[in-house]
């Protein structure tokens, strides 16, 4: 008999290879049958830690953090006065807390996050095309942040070392970035890094420190800023916007800062399925606009005060604590940089890497759980898509991504209509792990109700987006001005028109009697590496005597 040619022999012993790698990198929580795992299951009793406070501290960290100091102060650029630039930012946050509240509400309700929550509206298949949009939007953010977060080293750094300002540059001339900052960017990669490692249960502490801390920090800036600068003065910015030009410079500032929030009003299930109770998520309403306001009070202050005291606009805190090198002043931009390389972190962790690591847990089940899943999205984030190329060489990516509220407003639509006027709170929760369940919709898991309903909310915007992007296209000024108006669109028109094509073609199949909730009748038996329990294979899932194996 003819031995195996050696070309044959190697590839099947790379395939081999091959296999047993895959092997080892199999999660002992997999679970085929429903293709899911501990981390995308839904969350057991044992692991719903998030009370009130806990989301109260979370969006106090949210909002207290460099980028938000520089909100009202970036409207007061172009024109807006610090009353114009405040009003602004807390009706833009009243908008996104009312959006981020309704969402959470399904996260706190059937305790699973925004990936499978997306397969009850989308269809088992077509949501993987929302979820892909999300995880690109979080892992670019995710690089942003973090040069964010390595400025914040660098101020620690130009604190404890006045002469690391004196550093010389060894980078290439076309690197975009130099010395000191590649110093600090490596540095802050390997601070974060081990917080990945953190479990979602645990993050809550993360955020109560920091919320503790940024404020304090916060309101040291501010005092000192009012203390050397003449209060007439600090006050006396007025608007150089008059008439429909300030009133569309107001729209567009709020739809800037709404986008922002659009990705959290999407992913908030991703946190609010940790909830003790259904109440908690209610809080947003109230903390996340009164935050908002404050710390963008805080930037205008400290935009304001530096115009005097430097005869320049630094928006930027980083920029104004950098500006104190005396002895006393560099003490004291060492403790607000490190406060804010915390608050850095935590947003990053919350706003980026959990939600971009529940993606990619949701397309590979099998092989990436969250914490596997932050590991990737930080090295790819950090270093694969180079943030410092992004930022100095790309401003019309940077437009684009800024505009991703133009799809994140209709998706957010559907999955509101869905939830509360077409199945009216009603879902089984472990149809939504079956891919030949009831919210497969049919045989290509498509629901074309909602692929239409959210082609409706962004189609029209298109136009308007375009110019962002490309300067050399014009449109006219409604053009423009509905692409201002765009989240409320987005959002109004995707959510209305779903609802009437549901209302006329209603999928029968997937409207259930009495909703089935993660707790009805669970069969544990697994426990998962920190001792918590897992759902079993099988499930009860309407009948009580009638079992479905997943």
């Amino acid at each position: 008999m003819d031995s195996p040619e050696p070309k044959q022999v190697q590839a099947e012993t790379s395939s081999s290879a091959w296999s047993r790698l895959l092997k080892r990198c199999e999660l002992e929580s997999a679970n085929e049958g429903r293709n899911s795992n501990a981390d995308l299951d839904p969350i057991p009793v044992s692991k719903r830690t998030w009370r009130t406070h806990n989301f109260v501290m979370y969006w106090i960290s949210d909002n207290f953090s460099p980028s938000g100091f520089r909100n009202a102060a970036s409207l007061m650029e172009v024109g807006m006065s610090w009353r114009d630039s405040l009003l602004c930012i807390t009706f833009a946050q009243l908008i996104c807390a009312g959006v981020i509240c309704l969402n959470g509400v399904f996260g706190s309700t059937y305790h699973v996050n925004f990936s499978i929550q997306s397969r009850a509206s989308f269809g088992y298949y077509l949501s993987y095309l929302m979820i892909i949009m999300r995880m690109i939007v979080g892992i670019f953010w995710y690089g942003i942040q973090s040069y964010t977060g390595a400025e914040c080293v660098r101020s620690i750094l130009y604190a404890l070392w006045p002469s690391f300002r004196n550093v010389s540059n060894t980078m290439a001339a076309n690197a975009n970035i130099d010395t000191q900052m590649m110093t600090a960017y490596v540095i802050y990669f390997v601070i974060i890094l081990p917080v990945h490692f953190v479990s979602m249960k645990n993050l809550r502490y993360l955020f109560t420190i920091k919320a503790i801390t940024t404020p304090i920090i916060g309101f040291a800036i501010m005092g000192w800023t009012v203390a050397k600068c003449n209060s007439s003065e600090l006050w006396a910015q007025t608007s150089t916007l008059k008439g429909s030009a300030l009133g569309w410079a107001f729209m567009s500032g709020m739809y800037a800062n709404i986008g922002t929030w659009s990705t959290l009003a999407v992913n908030v299930p991703d946190f609010t399925r940790y909830a003790k109770s259904n109440g908690s998520a209610y809080i947003t309403l109230f903390v996340l606009p009164a935050t908002g306001c404050l710390v963008s009070f805080f930037g205008v202050v400290v935009a304001q005060g530096s115009r005097i005291l430097y005869n320049e606009i630094l928006w930027d805190p980083l920029l104004f604590i950098d500006r104190w090198t005396s002895k006393g002043g560099r003490a004291a931009a060492f403790f607000c940089a490190f406060f804010f390389l915390i608050s850095q972190i935590g947003v990053n962790i919350a706003a980026n890497s959990v939600s971009a690591a529940n993606d990619l847990n949701c397309l590979f089940p099998k092989y990436i759980n969250i914490r596997r899943g932050q590991i990737i999205v930080a090295f790819i984030g950090s270093w694969a898509l180079t943030p410092w190329n992004i930022l100095t060489g790309a401003p019309a990516f940077l437009s684009f991504m800024s505009g991703y509220s133009v799809w994140l407003g209709p998706l957010v639509g559907v999955l509101l209509s869905d939830f509360y006027f077409v199945h009216k709170k009603k879902y089984n929760v472990w149809e939504m792990y079956d891919k030949h369940g009831i919210y497969r919709y049919n045989k290509y898991g498509f629901n074309w109700r909602a692929f239409i309903a959210f082609f409706i909310g962004w189609v029209p915007l298109l136009p308007g987006f375009i110019p962002t992007v490309n300067d050399s296209v014009t449109v006219s000024a409604g053009v423009t001005h509905l692409y201002n108006l765009g989240y409320f669109y987005g959002v109004g028109a995707a959510c209305l028109s779903y609802y009437v094509i549901c209302r006329f073609w209603p999928a029968q199949e997937t409207y259930v009697e009495t909703a089935v909730y993660p707790d009805s009748d669970i069969v544990i038996d697994a426990v998962d590496e920190d001792g918590s329990e897992e759902y079993g294979r099988e499930q009860i899932i309407a009948d009580p005597n009638e079992k479905k194996s997943f």
